[in-house]
């Protein structure tokens, strides 16, 4: 199984936003839409063997983590707004510690990055990581930030975690994503 958790800093964590102004009013949810999209799709079907976590820091009750499976995933179009709608149907849920489910492959609870990196193994997308293409093994389970740097407080609990760079220059999280899907599936197709 492959993962991804993007942590969305500014990201608002109720669904009194518009899907015409995810860029302001939502906190960059625009960015996590298109994390979602560069995760869950290929050219005409989705990667059934993925996860994306949306780890929401904005007001006004943060944390809330947002889990799509691509195993389960329904009703989501290749398209920033169709993430968007399901995102905020899932916010209008009442809080749970546990994940429940808004709509069929999407889960919410009202956790952040600590319960998560308990239950999960992550490695950090970091342009001064180790080079993707050298690494043996590859991991399948990635974490990245929206277009803000990882805070202190983050910086501190993932301090120990391995670094893995896709390329020399800092890029966009949901470019970081297709490359590193792109090397997975490279080795799983047993290309040089």
């Amino acid at each position: 199984m492959r993962r991804f958790a993007v942590i969305g800093h500014l990201a608002r964590t109720d669904s009194g936003f518009t899907l015409e102004d995810m860029p302001g009013g939502a906190g960059r949810m625009d960015i996590l839409c298109r994390c979602v999209q560069s995760v869950l799709f290929l050219s005409h079907t989705i990667r059934r063997d993925t996860e994306v976590y949306l780890i929401l820091l904005g007001p006004p009750s943060p944390p809330r983590t947002i889990l799509f499976s691509g195993e389960k995933i329904r009703y989501l179009s290749p398209d920033e707004r169709s993430a968007g709608s399901l995102i905020r149907r899932a916010l209008s849920l009442p809080p749970s510690p546990y994940f429940i489910e808004s709509t069929p492959g999407v889960y919410i609870r009202s956790a952040g990055l600590d319960l998560l990196l308990h239950e999960h193994a992550f490695a950090i997308a970091d342009e001064h990581g180790e080079d993707i293409r050298c690494a043996d093994p590859l991991p399948l389970a990635y974490l990245l930030s929206d277009h803000l740097d990882f805070t202190p407080e983050e910086g501190a609990i993932l301090d120990p975690l391995p670094r893995y760079s896709v390329g020399p220059l800092p890029l966009h999280a949901d470019h970081a994503i297709t490359l590193i899907h792109n090397e997975l599936d490279r080795r799983g197709a047993g290309w040089p």
